[in-house]
């Protein structure tokens, strides 16, 4: 059985001293570099007592070490767990709660939250070739993850609750193989990882992509349309990124007065996690110089499902694309009662999780027993076989690359004493989601909008929180009291000035 931290030693076996990852923090590590640190910290979480199937949570944000710490985990046996730095301290604690690690790792070299967390964890500093980390041993070792596990990340249910979608060392080496020959990737190609390596697709479609292909990936923790610019003009040959990434460095370059990039190395350029807008598509063309594609995907399919492979400037395809080699999809019309082509999207292959750890009852929802994925998400396929995301089942809105769930939102607003209820939806804005949230409550005890925006900051991740908070006395609401969260735009337009 291959295992995800082989595709280290392959390279390793291959171009030991060709450049493999390098970070904010000024390390530049070879392949053979990237082993000895892995090796090194695999000596720390041993000593540590962590054993096979235990889980290990790496808290980070996007460096050298952290990558040594998912190999060292996957060498060690032991199951990863990447989680942002970014988090509140409650949603951290509920991951821990649930997943129940023997050892946390914190990337505690790069500025930002992970420090926080080690402090209030009591971890202790370690060092070695990886440089320094914190290290802290919260459970006793339980080895109970299924032995095909190789990665928990944990999104979060419509209660609420985190979900730990487990994906296989199999499902891994099948979305970093995808993602590689999607965008040709190999040996001396330069990739920008600003994408955070503790979400699906920084972790699969970038880090464990480039590992397969041998190539080299210049590592960010947080993005910066500068520093971005600046490496797009410096050697990176291929970019994957948000919509609003895309949006945030054609707007520097502009307030520089340029409006191309003329970039000699850079060869693909994709955007995922949004809808693309076909004029939007070519403003961002006629920057790069080369074709955008687009893609389609979740974390409970490795990342990858769909995605374009255009060769031409200026190709009006604003599809998702077809599927991945290996991957089917199809349209469940019964969902939304046919008669349109559009139903939602269903996916099966070598990418698909195995599960949720610890929930069957989810798991059982999600898969069915041909091996079915059910996505939430509604689309249509065309004529060519390419696939048109229409709108989302769930209330899911991504923002900035990243998932929001209403229902957490709602929870962490609702948990305010003034606040009656409250409904969070999504609206587009500029090639990106903004979280609007509509907040109930009674006339003659209402909150100051800037503290209840403030009291939210102090339970959510930054990405999270709203944008808008819109007071009121009443929402729109069926007979039964279920708000109605399809009209809260409409209703409430004047408020929001659109």
């Amino acid at each position: 059985m291959k295992l995800w931290h082989d595709l280290l030693q392959a390279q390793v076996e291959a171009q030991p001293a060709a450049s493999a990852f390098s970070d904010s923090l000024g390390n530049a590590w070879s392949y053979q570099e990237l082993a000895e640190a892995t090796e090194a910290l695999e000596a720390e979480l041993t000593a540590a007592g962590v054993a096979a199937g235990d889980r290990v949570v790496v808290l980070a944000e996007n460096c050298c070490a952290v990558v040594a710490g998912l190999m060292a985990t996957s060498q060690a046996g032991a199951v990863a767990v990447p989680v942002n730095a970014r988090m509140s301290a409650s949603e951290v604690d509920r991951i821990l709660e649930h997943a129940r690690p023997a050892a946390v790792l914190f990337s505690t070299g790069v500025a930002g939250g992970a420090q926080h967390h080690a402090d209030r964890l009591s971890a202790c500093v370690i060092s070695g070739s990886f440089g320094q980390m914190h290290l802290a041993t919260p459970f006793a070792s339980s080895g109970d993850a299924p032995d095909e596990v190789a990665v928990l990340l944990y999104t979060t249910g419509t209660t609420g609750a985190p979900k730990g979608v487990m994906l296989s060392h199999d499902n891994l080496l099948f979305g970093g193989k995808a993602s590689a020959e999607l965008r040709d990737m190999a040996p001396g190609d330069v990739i920008y990882g600003v994408l955070p390596m503790t979400h699906v697709f920084g972790l699969a479609s970038v880090m464990t992509a480039a590992l397969y292909a041998g190539a080299e990936v210049w590592l960010e923790a947080r993005f910066s349309a500068e520093k971005l610019y600046q490496a797009l003009r410096r050697g990176v040959t291929r970019l994957a990124a948000v919509p609003q990434m895309h949006a945030l460095v054609m707007q520097f370059a502009k307030e520089q007065g340029l409006e191309r990039l003329d970039s000699p190395h850079l060869k693909y350029v994709s955007s995922g996690a949004a809808p693309l807008d076909p004029d939007w598509k070519r403003r961002a063309e006629a920057f790069y110089g080369v074709a955008l594609q687009n893609g389609y995907g979740m974390t409970e399919a490795t990342a990858g499902i769909c995605a374009t492979k255009n060769s031409t400037l200026g190709d009006p395809d604003i599809s998702a694309g077809p599927a991945l080699a290996g991957v089917e999809v199809r349209i469940d019309e019964t969902v939304t009662g046919g008669g349109d082509g559009i139903g939602e999207v269903l996916v099966r292959g070598g990418n698909v999780m195995l599960g949720y750890y610890r929930n069957p009852e989810e798991t059982a929802r999600t898969l069915d027993a041909q091996g079915w994925l059910r996505s939430g998400d509604l689309g249509r396929m065309d004529e060519h076989g390419h696939l048109h995301i229409e709108g989302r089942s769930k209330e899911l809105i991504i923002h900035g690359g990243f998932n929001v769930f209403p229902p957490e939102v709602e929870a962490a607003l609702n948990a305010h004493p003034q606040v009656v209820q409250s409904a969070v939806v999504g609206r587009r804005n500029k090639g990106d989601e903004e979280v609007l949230a509509f907040v109930q409550v009674t006339p003659d005890d209402s909150p100051d909008v800037a503290d209840l925006m403030g009291f939210v900051r102090g339970q959510l991740a930054g990405y999270k929180c709203p944008a808008r908070i819109v007071l009121t006395e009443t929402l729109p609401a069926a007979p039964t009291g279920k708000i109605l969260k399809h009209k809260l735009l409409t209703h409430f337009a004047a408020e929001l000035g659109a």
